[in-house]
């Protein structure tokens, strides 16, 4: 059983947002292909209250890209993004949200940053995500969305950590590679064992 995995296509990680992923309107069509073709599809949405303890603006002295020393390790500060109820925390109006199963919103938590879609950034707060995949007999994820060396590689790590088989498609995500983070997330992602395949592949294995 397989389940595409459609992870914070928003309006702030989209060019002109806050927090804009390079190209990342680019993976559109890709993603809204992808979410005809499979039978089991789920969203996340990146869903901070004001004045998240992620944002630079709620540290004096800070600026976005910053990295901070917080109860569960290193921390980057970001611009304020995904605001609830703003525009920019809303999914891109292309997508058909209406084949969604579930929409898991992350990063509702005030002092903790959330990138995975089954776990907040401690590393032990779930979302849910395992059980519900677990009940209904899905074993195989393909997880498309943005950005590639945050959010998606993190909820690939931990889907593959959860005894899920994990597939990245790499033309349906963008990174935004800062400071090497996308070589990190690759490195991550291959030796946690997941694997990348492209949005043709994905297309072909759900039509079977």
């Amino acid at each position: 059983m397989r389940a595409l995995l459609v992870v914070d296509v928003q309006y702030d990680f989209l060019p002109g947002g806050s927090l804009a992923v390079p190209e990342a309107d680019e993976i559109i069509p890709a993603v809204n292909d992808l979410i005809h073709h499979f039978d089991h599809v789920v969203f996340t949405q990146d869903w901070h209250p004001a004045g998240h303890d992620s944002f630079a603006s709620s540290h004096e002295g800070h600026d976005p890209f910053d990295v901070i020393e917080v109860d569960y390790g290193d921390q980057i500060l970001w611009p304020d993004h995904c605001v609830q109820g703003t525009r920019g925390a809303e999914l891109h109006d292309d997508l058909d949200v209406d084949r969604a199963e579930l929409i898991i919103r992350k990063g509702f938590r005030r002092d903790i940053d959330s990138y995975s879609a089954f776990f907040e950034n401690d590393g032990t707060t779930p979302t849910g995500l395992t059980g519900y995949l677990r009940e209904r007999g899905i074993d195989t994820l393909y997880v498309v969305g943005l950005a590639l060396d945050f959010c998606v590689h993190w909820s690939a790590v931990d889907g593959s950590e959860q005894g899920f088989d994990v597939m990245v498609v790499e033309d349906g995500s963008r990174p935004i590679d800062t400071e090497g983070s996308l070589d990190e997330a690759m490195g991550n992602m291959e030796s946690s064992g997941v694997k990348l395949v492209t949005a043709e592949e994905a297309r072909a294995v759900a039509a079977v």
